[in-house]
């Protein structure tokens, strides 16, 4: 059992969604000045909510991609806003959204300082090189994430595609570092 317990927080969610139709830009513009649409620039409309507060990306292809919320729940429950708002102002969509977790990002304080100069040495896929970057990056195989590990016990997970594989990420990351001598907690 570890001695500390983390403190994980999820800082972003990307969501990919399927409309499963073409969707008039165009028309949302006309219909939501306050979107961003400049198609010399870039070819997707951003739609921002407020609460949720998050920024969806949707393309005429109909394909959309929600960013900025900080769970599962929170991300679909935007991409419902966003379809709900286009409906109500007589944009059509006449299926429920596919909506598919891409990737989330979290952060997680160990409260303990982190050798990186032998976590090197200790763990296999690991990249660690001071000069280029501050942390140490480690794959882990199950669940598929990269952590970037910083000697102040900090960690940023990314690549889970559900929350609970953060929580699992983390646990697992930390008893390694316990188990290999890694990490040092002050009191």
């Amino acid at each position: 059992m570890s001695k500390r317990k983390p403190i994980i927080s999820i800082q972003n969610i990307v969501a990919s969604v399927s409309l499963n139709q073409k969707i008039d830009l165009q028309e949302i513009v006309d219909k939501f000045p306050q979107t961003e649409y400049n198609p010399n620039v870039f070819p997707g409309l951003v739609f921002r909510l407020k609460e949720p507060k998050t920024a969806t990306l949707i393309f005429g292809t109909g394909k959309m991609v929600c960013t900025g919320a900080k769970s599962e729940k929170e991300s679909r429950s935007a991409v419902e806003k966003v379809v709900n708002e286009l409906r109500s102002k007589g944009i059509q969509i006449t299926e429920k959204p596919v909506v598919n977790i891409q990737n989330i990002v979290a952060s997680a304080e160990l409260g303990g300082e982190i050798d990186l100069e032998s976590l090197v040495f200790k763990l296999s896929r690991v990249m660690y090189e001071p000069e280029q970057f501050p942390g140490a990056v480690y794959r882990m195989d199950e669940p598929p994430v990269v952590f970037l590990i910083f000697s102040a016990g900090k960690l940023v997970c990314v690549g889970a595609k559900k929350e609970e594989q953060v929580y699992e990420a983390v646990d697992k990351i930390q008893k390694i570092l316990e188990e290999k001598n890694l990490i040092y907690y002050s009191d």
